[in-house]
């Protein structure tokens, strides 16, 4: 067995060094193949995250040549109306949304019934929905394209003449319900893009 010298005077052997480096060594490779498998995991989501991004509009939703002014993300509600039917049978029907229009973390506007969108310099549109396709699942609210039928103001939305409602979650709700006029707050989130043809 190979013996070392430390300056020390006392030795080890050449075993015991192999093991020291070793179990240095895996000390050192264990750190590395975690990264490895976090690093693949966020590469895998990023890819996950642009594939959901690029899945292709509805043909009734693009809007060919258009020019995407702005695009702000939406979190608030939609409410519900407890109404009657003309056959006297009460459920649950849309009465109008209610939500904050966020970019880069901060606020910039409201969205409100009519609908309508108002930006923090004052401008204001209202719309008309055109076209409309289903949400990624039954409990999203449909993806919409709205034509501007209204502008007030002369901030940034007074150059935007349609407006996409994309990527919505939640927002559907439906049913019975026991009193006329009662309301119910469903949350929902969707990007709106608004566009100048």
């Amino acid at each position: 067995m190979t013996h070392y010298h430390r300056q020390d005077g006392s030795t080890i052997s050449s075993a015991r060094t192999t093991i020291v480096r070793r179990a240095a060594m895996k000390n050192r490779l264990m750190p590395l193949a975690l990264y490895i498998i976090m690093g693949a995991i966020a590469l895998l989501t990023l890819v996950m995250a642009f594939n959901a991004a690029a899945a292709p509009l509805p043909d009734n939703i693009k809007v060919d040549g258009a020019k995407v002014l702005w695009r702000v993300h939406a979190a608030g509600l939609q409410i519900y109306e407890c109404k009657a039917d003309a056959a006297g049978k009460s459920s649950w029907q849309f009465r109008e949304p209610l939500a904050t229009l966020m970019s880069d973390g901060k606020t910039v506007g409201r969205h409100f019934a009519g609908p309508g969108w108002e930006f923090a310099d004052g401008s204001r549109i209202m719309g008309k929905v055109a076209a409309q396709a289903p949400g990624a699942s039954d409990k999203d609210i449909p993806v919409l394209r709205l034509d501007v039928i209204k502008h007030d103001g002369s901030g940034d939305l007074s150059k935007v003449d349609t407006v996409q409602r994309l990527d919505t979650k939640g927002g559907v709700f439906s049913g019975s319900c026991d009193t006329i006029g009662d309301l119910h707050l469903e949350p929902y989130s969707a990007d709106y893009v608004f566009l100048r043809h």
